[in-house]
């Protein structure tokens, strides 16, 4: 009797342990589970970085550089991107790295593997050249080093203003176009018209 007690003393034992060793592995499941959907979170999808300041140059010599408040750089693998929600200066260098001209607007989106920038929101570019560019969206295609807009843009230069749908140009704005103008007031006509 005393052999058949301790037999199933034995078999209670491993089954008490068999107990503790699944429950302490399903815990361990769940805590797997929480950790995952806690690494997933929104919160660790991408980082926060403040005064930011990025240069592109072209044979060591600094072309173009680009200025935020604030930068997200989301991590997703398949769509990297950076976005800027507080606004985006950028200036445009000549080759002796003189500023040439000055784009800034409210918001911008790169998206890195495409090579690809969209700034929207009072988009402003001024040159040198007493030119000025006023659009809500410009798209900046880095691979092929021109910027272009499909929306309204306005351009105000010495002696007129223009207006039209659709704009493109180099990247550092030396040659530009307007694909369909809608109108066109010289200034000085314009002005000698209202001294009269």
């Amino acid at each position: 009797m005393n052999n058949l007690n301790n037999t199933f003393e034995k078999i209670g034992i491993v089954f008490i342990s068999i107990f503790i060793i699944i429950i302490f592995l399903s815990s361990c499941e769940n805590d797997l589970a929480e950790i995952k959907s806690v690494a997933t979170s929104d919160e660790l999808k991408y980082e926060t970085m403040k005064n930011v300041e990025m240069l592109y140059s072209d044979s060591a010599i600094i072309r173009v550089k680009v200025m935020g408040d604030k930068m997200f750089r989301y991590l997703d693998v398949n769509t990297p991107k950076q976005e800027f929600p507080e606004g985006i200066k950028v200036d445009f260098f000549d080759p002796s790295g003189r500023t040439q001209s000055e784009l800034t607007a409210k918001y911008a989106l790169r998206f890195e593997k495409k090579n690809e920038i969209i700034v929207k929101d009072s988009v402003v570019w001024e040159s040198k050249k007493m030119e000025m560019l006023e659009t809500e969206e410009l798209i900046w295609d880095e691979k092929l080093n021109k910027v272009y807009t499909k929306k309204f843009v306005k351009i105000t230069r010495p002696g007129e203003i223009v207006y039209g749908y659709g704009f493109e140009a180099n990247q550092d704005f030396t040659r530009w176009e307007i694909n369909a103008i809608t109108g066109r007031i010289k200034v000085d006509g314009l002005a000698k018209e209202l001294d009269e």
